[in-house]
């Protein structure tokens, strides 16, 4: 006989973090319970200045990736420095150590080089973790943050169908910390 995994939703009034921790995420093996999350969700990234984002979910890539502008790696190349945008087009200068150097097959089969770095997401809800991501320019994309396969294994279910599941950017702010002077 053939399987199938149901996937049911249902809506909880737990916050993320909480729902998450309860479910033992990140997950090891497949078919065990996820966070359900739409094609399009908000998170910050506090340890680079940016109180909220808006991110599209592609399970068609690999590896995730954030819009950045005047990208400059230090001389010893253990750290980058670059500009990014936030909500309502608000310029960001971010700083980062290097994670690494590594190779990238864009969209339309060329492969570029980007340094990536690692930096921690909050969404709604007080769910944080940690997600490595390319530096590149995706100022022609509608959301500056793409979150690939890699960021989204073990942790969630997508619905193409939804956006912004987990909550909306007025609760994201307001969850988080202010930022450190």
């Amino acid at each position: 006989m053939a399987r199938s995994i149901q996937a049911a939703p249902e809506a909880v009034e737990i916050p993320s973090g909480i729902l998450a921790a309860s479910l033992g995420l990140p997950a090891t093996s497949p078919g065990t319970p996820r966070l359900l999350i739409g094609r399009r969700e908000w998170l910050s990234l506090p340890s680079l200045g940016i109180a909220s984002i808006n991110a599209k979910v592609d399970t068609g890539a690999r590896s995730s990736s954030l819009h950045a502008e005047n990208v400059q790696v230090s001389p010893d190349g253990h750290s980058v420095s670059f500009t990014t945008f936030g909500h309502g087009g608000k310029a960001i200068r971010c700083t980062s150590p290097v994670a690494r150097f590594g190779k990238v097959r864009t969209s339309s089969g060329i492969t570029r080089s980007r340094v990536f770095i690692l930096a921690t997401a909050n969404l709604p809800g007080g769910f944080s973790w940690d997600i490595l991501l390319s530096l590149a320019d995706r100022s022609v994309m509608r959301c500056p943050l793409l979150l690939g396969r890699r960021a989204l294994a073990g942790i969630f279910l997508i619905d193409p169908l939804g956006s912004h599941l987990l909550g909306t950017r007025r609760q994201l702010i307001s969850e988080s910390p202010p930022p450190s002077a």
